[in-house]
């Protein structure tokens, strides 16, 4: 009755006219039936490729028993998780919930009531990055405060203060005496795919310590293996206070999870948060058998190897290509290719899918791939072919020139 008037779905994304019926690992099959090579992953999120075996078994044997409880009752999957979690990383306490938005969320309230308890109220506002990316919240679009995102969601939401990514001495230079924390991405996902640098990283930590700040990473895409360790700032040997991550935790199921030291959780006692939804059986269940597969001996290994391949075949494409591409970047298996002035990374993007590889635009005109990370070889090097190939004909109907 309202197709006329509006579409039924809010049309806040611009999609492209196609759909999915069926994933089988690094693969898609269109309802056409026609097949494309997932570099994608659903946004970094389907981190074991589409089906796996182990996931499905989880998700199905859980399905049949308990779906879901409230948190006012233990769950038992739960604590197991976060046991895991924490045995593997620098937390000592877990928040579960549905989303990265939400880890953010969680991680920001941490921050504001570590102060509140320490009796440092006024110590709320948090130094961000330009560039980031931290969530659409109401919230989270000001942390990353990007124009595009915070545009026509005034007045702003307080608490804020951006500087360049990988500065050190500007971030230094904006502490305040209401300054609690300072939140970063250890790789920039949304912003280009950028890493930060270690000595930018480390410098953090000691800033942090010399003013009483609460340092916070938001691994909400390069966490949960995507770089080739369990979280990315294990490559910096840095430790964060507060950490947020979702996205590939649970293999393609809503799921998202705020860590924390025992020191910056101590305020979060019953009633100063909560969740509905979050770390419910079946969520559980199914990041429990995500963790099983990315914990096996060498699992981490074949991801650093296998993003060795890709990033040097996208630096031999820029060698090759260079009106067309200008620099490979990323970690691991989140890796992108900078395009040249004049190809639109949009365009480029849709030209690949139309030759059978799924890719994801991302700021500074890069084209950001996040392929499963039970990725092969193989799959690497028909990805690579797809892009020489397109690169090869863009402008002679190829691609826009």
């Amino acid at each position: 009755m309202n197709d006329a008037i509006f579409p039924a779905i809010l049309p806040t994304y611009n999609r492209t006219q196609i759909a999915f019926d069926k994933g089988e690992g690094a693969y898609l099959f269109a309802t056409d039936g026609r097949r494309y090579l997932d570099f994608a992953s659903g946004i970094a999120v389907t981190c074991l490729g589409h089906g796996h075996p182990h996931l499905v078994k989880a998700l199905t044997e859980q399905g049949s028993k308990l779906w879901h409880c409230s948190n006012i009752f233990e769950i038992p999957d739960q604590q197991r998780l976060a046991e895991r979690m924490t045995a593997n990383s620098f937390a000592d306490s877990v928040f579960f919930c549905n989303s990265g938005a939400e880890a953010v969320e969680t991680g920001i309230k941490m921050i504001r009531h570590y102060h509140h308890v320490n009796g440092n109220p006024e110590k709320y506002r948090v130094i961000c990055a330009e560039g980031a990316f931290h969530g659409r919240t109401l919230t989270t679009i000001f942390a990353g405060g990007q124009a595009k995102h915070t545009e026509g969601f005034g007045p702003e939401v307080q608490g804020f203060d951006h500087v360049a990514f990988g500065n050190l001495n500007e971030t230094r230079a904006a502490i305040t005496p209401e300054t609690g924390a300072i939140l970063v991405e250890p790789v920039q996902g949304e912003g280009g795919y950028k890493p930060a640098d270690p000595d930018f990283i480390k410098g953090l930590r000691e800033v942090c310590d010399e003013f009483g700040l609460l340092l916070m990473f938001d691994e909400v895409q390069c966490g949960n293996g995507r770089t080739g360790k369990y979280f990315a700032h294990e490559w910096f040997d840095t430790i964060p206070d507060i950490m947020a991550t979702a996205k590939g935790m649970g293999g393609g199921f809503p799921m998202g999870a705020c860590l924390a030291t025992a020191e910056a959780a101590k305020g979060m006692v019953a009633g100063t948060h909560g969740s509905t939804y979050g770390g419910n059986p079946l969520a559980m269940a199914v990041g429990n058998a995500v963790l099983d597969v990315m914990l096996e001996p060498g699992f981490l290994d074949h991801v650093t190897a296998m993003g060795k391949v890709i990033r040097t075949g996208l630096e031999d494409l820029v060698r090759d290509f260079p009106d067309i591409f200008v620099e490979a970047r990323g970690m691991g298996l989140m890796v992108g290719i900078k395009c040249a002035d004049g190809v639109v990374n949009g365009d480029m993007v849709e030209a690949l899918r139309q030759a059978g590889l799924l890719c994801v635009g991302a700021g500074e005109n890069v084209v950001r791939m996040a392929p499963p990370l039970i990725v092969e070889e193989s799959h690497i090097a028909e990805a690579l072919d797809i892009l020489r190939q397109t690169a090869a004909t863009w402008g002679d109907g190829g691609g826009n020139a």
